[in-house]
């Protein structure tokens, strides 16, 4: 079985990872190679340096009235899977950046160009077997689903059309959706002479704009989310005012796509490397992640108000003795992940109820993330009241392993998460973790057996119990060390294969 993945990132590549998807398409064609699956990778090349590139061919590709060339190069080939980038001006012109992240009235439209160019130019290649044979086709996220709908309504595509057409979801609340005409980012400004059912690929809410994750959910032979209750979560509509975030418009689809046995909820994987790490000590860690953001303050000309305030802290504590717990988090900073933590308590907002608490035992927080402006602002102000809390407003992949490996409790509250890999790093280095009950971490975090886990039916409740059992892990880790340390044990042991991940994809997705 020879399978082609097409996706924006990749982080088997240098400098082609923003999120979770990219790690799935490092490690998962390599699970499937194990398993006697001859799998292919592709992604752009946004200009990255350090690839060793063999040219392949030159695509000629229609594009917004134009006959464009771009070039597929083969980068590696190695233990049954070949990974492939494609050049062009689209991908490279922001100097490496993979998202422009249009703000304002039109978004999405610097990228769903770029990415409609990207799947016309893998149709285009995959027409002309630049990718040899292939049986199944599997496209990740919006940023891949044009080839979908170029394989459904492009003439120009016979060889395509006989593929099966795998569509995993990531994160269902980017859809990528752009106009159906009328602007220079359109769906018939990419490709004028397409015609196409605009009852299929509309957006329910917008109904004269092109939505290109519900394109591919009802185009695709099979819809793949990544944990099993992600998978009944999309099923329901969302309730952002009460806390809970489910089919973000796309319910329908969804439930049309399970009637139609076309749903899959398999989970994602991690990595188990056979690799004893020694905790490093944490004056050690505070001085790797001073030079880090020593690093980060060096790249402005004002020093950020977060950078100033955690170079404090971090001189406070390295002069200080601490005996007590640490507890961590590590994450993009969105409401995804922080709407419970930025929720009002009285004067105050939650973050500083839980410093509070953890104050009280002893206990230091560090949290480590950047994304959403005034997040990051709340977040400093936050690390400003609170002496035993360090805010680290950036990302380094070094000082983020590292804190895997040395907390005692790892602090992930999503409002939603699809299926999470922090809180399986976290468990692999025996650090139990303190979750919300929902997507991938109700699949993983299991309350009192390997970590801890809060609900609640809407946000006020979240919030009563995720402080409820915040205070019991932390009271259990004062009082009650045995009982703390089966935990972590567990945690540690348990696994979550890509290996059985794998198996999964060619029995429920491929076969």
């Amino acid at each position: 079985m020879r399978v082609l993945m097409v996706a924006a990132e990749n982080d088997r590549l240098p400098n082609c990872k923003v999120g979770g998807v990219a790690d799935v398409i490092r490690d998962i064609p390599y699970a499937l190679s194990s398993q006697g699956v001859e799998v292919s990778v592709v992604v752009p090349d946004y200009g990255q340096s350090h690839l060793n590139r063999t040219f392949v061919s030159d695509i000629a590709v229609p594009f917004r009235q134009h006959l464009e060339t771009a070039t597929l190069w083969q980068v590696e080939q190695q233990d049954g899977v070949t990974q492939y980038v494609i050049s062009h001006s689209l991908f490279s012109q922001h100097h490496g950046e993979i998202y422009c992240n249009d703000e304002g009235h039109r978004p999405f439209a610097t990228d769903a160009t770029k990415f409609a160019f990207f799947s016309a130019a893998v149709s285009e290649a995959i027409e002309h077997k630049m990718f040899a044979q292939l049986d199944v086709l599997h496209l990740h996220d919006w940023h891949a689903a044009c080839v979908a709908v170029l394989k459904k309504f492009s003439p120009r595509f016979v060889y395509l059309k006989q593929l099966k057409t795998i569509y995993t979801v990531h994160n269902l609340a980017l859809q990528g959706i752009r106009p159906f005409n009328h602007d220079e980012s359109s769906l018939e400004a990419w490709f004028p002479t397409l015609s196409y059912d605009g009852q299929i690929l509309c957006d329910h809410q917008h109904p004269h704009c092109f939505n290109p994750m519900r394109s591919a959910i009802a185009l695709a032979d099979k819809v793949h989310v990544v944990s099993p209750t992600y998978g009944e979560e999309v099923l329901h509509t969302s309730e952002p005012d009460r806390g809970f975030f489910g089919g973000e418009g796309l319910e329908h689809d969804m439930q049309i796509a399970k009637r139609h046995g076309k749903l899959v909820g398999i989970l994602n994987g991690c990595e188990y490397p056979n690799v004893e790490t020694n905790k490093m000590p944490l004056p050690d860690y505070l001085h790797q992640v001073e030079s880090e953001l020593l690093i980060w303050m060096s790249k402005q000309a004002l020093v950020r108000s977060s950078h100033y305030i955690a170079h404090q802290r971090l001189r406070a504590w390295l002069d200080s003795s601490w005996q007590g717990p640490l507890i961590t988090s590590v994450g993009r900073l969105t409401d995804q992940k922080a709407l419970l933590l930025r929720q009002p308590i009285g004067s105050t907002l939650l973050l500083d109820e839980l410093a509070k608490m953890a104050a009280a035992k002893g206990a230091r927080i560090v949290i480590l993330g950047s994304g959403d402006k005034y997040l990051e602002s709340l977040f400093t102000q936050v690390m400003a009241r609170n002496d035993n809390l360090l805010y680290l407003c950036g990302y380094g992949q070094s000082i983020g392993d590292m804190l895997y490996q040395l907390g005692d409790l790892f602090l992930m509250p999503s409002s939603f998460e699809p299926c999470g890999i922090s809180q399986m790093l976290a468990m692999r280095a025996g650090q139990p973790c303190l979750v919300h009950q929902v997507g991938g971490l109700a699949d993983t975090v299991k309350d009192l057996e390997n970590g801890f886990s809060f609900s609640g039916e809407d946000l006020p409740e979240q919030v009563s119990q995720l402080l409820e059992k915040f205070d019991f892990a932390t009271s259990m880790y004062v009082d009650n060390q045995e009982q703390y340390q089966q935990l972590a044990s567990n945690a540690a042991t348990a696994r979550f294969t890509w290996l059985h991940s794998a198996s999964l994809y060619i029995e429920q997705l491929y076969q």
